[in-house]
């Protein structure tokens, strides 16, 4: 979404002029995570029917004293041009923004069962030998890859699951079926 970057990119520069990148970016990861974790809020800051001063008072409540004044005139703005629907989809957008200009990145491993620490490690490793920068990693749980792992970091991914081989194996087999 092209308006929630510009938007990011907006604060990213104000919290850089007044020195406050590190506060806004505290600042951006706790909005993500109270309204990724409150359905009604993700509600009220969707709703057409809730007037805006019903939901400056909803967020005021919630991140005021909280956060920092660059992140709460954020909202106001949003709240303001009638845009406060995408708050969430900003600060993604502003963590993405300032961990790209940090030079870390994320990487996401999704595989049958949890990660040891050790794993954890090489698999970073990999990352910052590939990539040469330094990511955090995201693991994701899903049975459904059978074993293996599918690692993702930025657009790239790369699937060594037992899943997807099973799919390929089957794929092929199916076409030396009909070719047979």
């Amino acid at each position: 979404m092209r308006v929630a970057l510009r938007y990011a990119k907006a604060i990213a520069d104000v919290a850089t002029e007044k020195n406050v990148a590190s506060d806004v970016y505290n600042d951006m990861n706790m909005i993500v995570e109270t309204i990724r974790e409150s359905q009604d809020l993700q509600t009220l800051l969707k709703s057409p029917l809730l007037h805006s001063d019903v939901k400056k008072g909803a967020l005021e409540s919630i991140f005021g004293g909280k956060v920092n004044a660059v992140s709460m005139d954020l909202m106001q703005l949003l709240i303001t041009n009638k845009r406060i629907d995408i708050l969430d989809v900003i600060a993604e957008r502003y963590i993405s923004l300032a961990d790209t200009l940090a030079g870390k990145q994320v990487a996401t491993v999704t595989t049958a069962v949890a990660l040891t620490a050790e794993l954890e490690a090489q698999i970073l490793a990999k990352v910052k030998e590939i990539t040469g920068n330094d990511a955090t990693l995201e693991s994701i749980i899903d049975p459904e890859v059978i074993g293996g792992f599918i690692l993702r970091v930025g657009d790239v991914q790369f699937d060594a699951s037992v899943a997807s081989k099973l799919k390929a194996l089957k794929v092929k087999f199916e076409n030396n079926r009909y070719t047979a």
